[in-house]
């Protein structure tokens, strides 16, 4: 007859607290792996530079009208917060975690208005909105707002303006600007800041045009 040798206590439990790490370790694992596959790539957000409102203070020379400045009409990528680059032909793409912090047209929008103000030379810069009183009201049409992909990397912005004159309806006034600035890089930042580059530039110069238009036609 043979007898089963009994496995001592000690043994038994240090196998059982061998094979409950184990699982432990296996359940964690597995718990990683499931959180590795779920996560998701963080957005980074960008922004154009706008200028400080100035004091409310009125100079000399103040032109003493009230403009006000209407949203710019644009292609909804435009008009979402994603960074669009391209090419010189008709292919376009959104880059899908490099954001703007509002969507381009809004931005360029409140640049504008604060460069407006900025200048000292009107009574008043105004967003338009239903209710709001003014002389002159500028629209305008933003088209390309992008990267743009070639043996120069550059960023590309083209926008048009008109200004019309709210007392009888007339536009007196309209500018195109158009212009691709050479980033210093291949990267999203590089292109975004050479976009807020040409922005600048841009709103410079439709500020002195509007002011060379009133220099020319002064309002009495």
């Amino acid at each position: 007859m043979r007898y089963l040798r009994r496995v001592p206590a000690a043994f038994d439990e240090t196998f059982r607290q061998a094979a409950k790490r184990a699982l432990i370790t296996a359940f964690a694992l597995m718990v990683g792996l499931l959180s590795g596959c779920g996560a998701t790539r963080p957005s980074k957000y960008y922004q154009l530079t706008v200028p400080a409102d100035p004091p409310a203070v009125e100079k000399a020379d103040t032109i003493p009208v009230t403009l006000l400045l209407g949203a710019l009409m644009t292609s909804h990528l435009y008009r979402e917060d994603r960074i669009v680059y391209g090419n010189d032909g008709e292919q376009m793409g959104t880059y899908e975690y490099q954001r703007w912090a509002e969507p381009p047209a809004e931005m360029i929008q409140e640049v504008l208005l604060r460069e407006l103000r900025a200048s000292g030379r009107y009574r008043a810069v105004q967003y338009r909105r239903s209710n709001m009183q003014g002389d002159f009201a500028i629209r305008g049409h933003l088209y390309d707002f992008k990267e743009v992909t070639g043996e120069q990397m550059a960023a590309r912005v083209t926008l048009e303006l008109e200004m019309r004159d709210l007392k009888n309806g007339a536009t007196v006034w309209t500018h195109y600007y158009t212009h691709d600035e050479p980033t210093s890089g291949k990267d999203v930042p590089a292109i975004v800041a050479a976009l807020d580059k040409n922005v600048q530039r841009g709103v410079k110069e439709v500020v002195e045009s509007l002011d060379q238009y009133f220099a020319a036609h002064p309002v009495k």
